[in-house]
């Protein structure tokens, strides 16, 4: 039997990408959340859906999202000579640029019909990125699971969003938009 790596070089190896992997995930997660923020003025006058959780949980959730989808990539990325490992690390990039664009599109852009579009693309390349986990390391498809639940929740809320406020939350009655030229 031949014995690529030992247990402890294994686990010595899933700690490395570890280290560099969830502060890096957690730092693009909050740069993200930097680019647009449910503090605005827009935001705070759009009607909010039953199922719109108190804002302090949006915090805790993601926090603990962003630790276990880290986790998840270093335990594919350590699997060195898996099958798969590859692909699986470039589909959840491609997958985590949607991710990462909700919060601009929906808070700094203020397009709740984009930011849907986006959480769909989001799901489905999630869906992707899973079953390429699971064939790499099962531990990380399963640490995914959350998470994807979680975006099946953003989407539902963001389409409860647009249905409450139809006029896409603009502030005049007359839903007009005002074009500035220069």
């Amino acid at each position: 039997m031949n014995i690529l790596a030992s247990k402890e070089q294994l686990r010595a190896s899933f700690l490395r990408w570890a280290l560099f992997l969830v502060p890096l995930i957690v730092l693009l997660g909050f740069i993200s959340g930097q680019l647009g923020n449910p503090s605005t003025q827009w935001f705070q006058g759009l009607t909010k859906p039953a199922i719109f959780p108190p804002p302090a949980i949006f915090g805790v959730v993601w926090t603990v999202l962003w630790l276990m989808i880290g986790f998840a990539v270093a335990l594919v990325a350590s699997a060195w000579g898996a099958r798969g490992r590859g692909i699986a690390l470039i589909a959840f990039a491609l997958h985590f640029l949607g991710t990462l664009a909700w919060t601009p599109v929906f808070f700094g852009l203020q397009d709740m019909t984009s930011a849907l579009y986006v959480l769909m693309y989001a799901a489905i390349t999630l869906l992707i990125v899973i079953v390429l986990f699971w064939k790499v390391r099962r531990t990380a498809a399963l640490l995914l699971v959350p998470y994807f639940c979680w975006v099946c929740f953003a989407a539902a809320l963001n389409y409860q969003f647009i249905a409450e406020n139809p006029d896409g939350g603009v502030d005049d009655e007359s839903g007009a938009a005002v074009e500035i030229t220069l």
